[in-house]
């Protein structure tokens, strides 16, 4: 009898934890629910995915999961841990972290500063009333757009409009007097 409690014991403690493969994801609750494939004859369906505070993730299949099971019972696991080496950022020093996905974006706090990649897509800020720099320099790579989705003009094209324009002053008396220009108009 002892001998049969210590292998049921240690059967349920080498079932407590295991090493799968995501293969579904189902994130429309509020507690995300993945498929994970153990081996070939184990597919566990509806395990709960906790992740830390504040950070969330749709992990795409073949991300590695590890699993923890409540008293060695593989009807009550969780995932407790993903990783899928495919898309992981490497090369980070002692103390630095990043955030990545599978495009190709990621907000890397490195040793030198924080490095934001788009990926190739675009960056939008919402729902903020102001962006504030506090920078003695912001450096722009390309041409800035102004008023990007109504003008199409960018600043260089302004400029070249504003340095090439003039305007007639009007009832010039000689004198003292001040005369000053009407105001500058767009030049289309």
């Amino acid at each position: 009898m002892m001998v049969e409690n210590i292998g049921r014991l240690a059967r349920r403690i080498l079932l407590m934890l295991a090493r799968g493969t995501i293969t579904l994801v189902d994130d429309s609750k509020t507690v995300q629910s993945v498929q994970v494939r153990v081996n070939a004859l184990e597919l566990i369906p509806d395990v709960p995915r906790f992740a830390e505070y504040g950070y969330t993730s749709n992990p795409p299949a073949g991300t590695q999961a590890v699993l923890g099971a409540k008293n060695g019972d593989r009807n009550d696991v969780i995932v407790i841990a993903t990783s899928n080496a495919t898309y992981r950022l490497t090369g980070l020093a002692t103390g630095e972290m990043a955030i990545h996905d599978d495009k190709g974006q990621s907000v890397y706090l490195s040793a030198g500063g924080i490095i934001i990649k788009g990926g190739g897509l675009p960056i939008t800020l919402t729902d903020t009333p102001k962006i504030r720099a506090e920078t003695p320099l912001l450096e722009c790579t390309g041409d800035i757009v102004d008023n990007c989705d109504t003008t199409g003009r960018s600043m260089a094209a302004d400029r070249v409009i504003y340095d090439g324009h003039d305007h007639d002053v009007r009832n010039v008396q000689g004198g003292g007097s001040t005369i000053r220009s009407d105001p500058p108009t767009a030049v289309e």
